[in-house]
């Protein structure tokens, strides 16, 4: 318990952390430019039109809200991060436990491969990180409609209670797990190829004996998690679309995003628009190709 509740901490002080970022990514994500492009350079000198990197936008949305603007969202957010945290630690005890119980006294079980340890160990962390994105989608979906508000300077999802009765009362219970398949879908495929990349490369690419070795693998491991989450950023993009679409807030509503009958037509017309990794990076952000910036509209077309 006490290592679940140091987690928490943790957990809630790096979100806090990392608040305007994800603020502005899912305005980015939205379709919102509030400001023009500029003439600046790119990585490699040269002269290209780039849309507001993270900095400028963050200055942009504190000189209409100020400071305190930019952690529009925290509270669900802190919710839903620290719910998260216990679930997804009790769903592992659980296990744990389990084990204890069928094997109290010395095993006479053939040791499990690496490979198969690698599958059970994934399978049980798929179970518990997907638990607890059910139980907290609906915090998350708040904390989306929270910070889309800036874009029609709405008030509809202020408050802790009130964005529940809000929601319960125009979707019903449905309307809390609004993009919560392609974020599972997302969740769970990041997963498996990050743990199966880094088992292949740390049995196959990094030789036995290295002084580094545990060293070498935990930099794999967090190159293939990083390989992993920009595959499936898609995933993370739809979700997102899809929890604010249609809920009466202008950031879900056209011109920004159509009324999409569901997360594959999402999916699709991203897909036909060249959309898929939106808002995926927040430096050197090049302008769309093809596409003309609206002043009015605060966005491309």
């Amino acid at each position: 318990m006490a290592d679940a509740a140091s987690q928490v901490l943790l957990g809630s002080g790096l979100t806090a952390l990392s608040q305007p970022l994800m603020y502005v990514k899912v305005l980015v994500q939205v379709g919102y430019e509030p400001l023009p492009p500029t003439l600046g350079r790119n990585m490699f000198g040269r002269q290209v039109y780039q849309l507001p990197g993270l900095f400028a936008y963050a200055k942009h949305i504190m000189k209409i809200d100020g400071r305190a603007g930019l952690f529009k969202g925290l509270t669900p957010r802190l919710c839903s991060g620290a719910i998260g945290t216990i679930v997804h630690s009790q769903v592992l005890q659980r296990y744990q436990e389990a084990d204890q119980e069928e094997d109290p006294g010395p095993s006479l079980k053939e040791p499990l491969s690496s490979l198969e340890q690698v599958i059970k160990e994934t399978s049980r962390e798929m179970v518990a990180r997907s638990a607890a994105t059910l139980v907290t989608h609906p915090f998350h979906v708040i904390t989306l409609r929270c910070m889309v508000q800036f874009i029609g300077r709405e008030t509809k999802y202020s408050g802790i209670f009130s964005p529940f009765v809000t929601i319960y009362r125009e979707e019903g219970i449905l309307g809390f797990f609004a993009g919560l398949v392609p974020r599972l879908l997302g969740d769970v495929l990041s997963l498996w190829l990050c743990n199966m990349l880094a088992y292949l490369i740390n049995t196959y690419a990094l030789e036995n004996g290295v002084s580094t070795m545990s060293e070498m693998k935990s930099y794999s491991q967090a190159v293939t998690g990083f390989f992993a989450s920009m595959l499936t950023y898609p995933f993370v993009l739809v979700s997102n679309l899809m929890a604010i679409n249609n809920c009466g807030l202008a950031g879900g509503l056209p011109p920004y995003a159509p009324n999409y009958s569901s997360w594959l037509d999402c999916w699709s017309q991203l897909l036909k628009e060249g959309n898929m990794s939106r808002g995926n990076s927040l430096f050197f952000r090049k302008v769309p190709a093809g596409k003309l910036y609206v002043w009015e509209e605060k966005r491309f077309r």
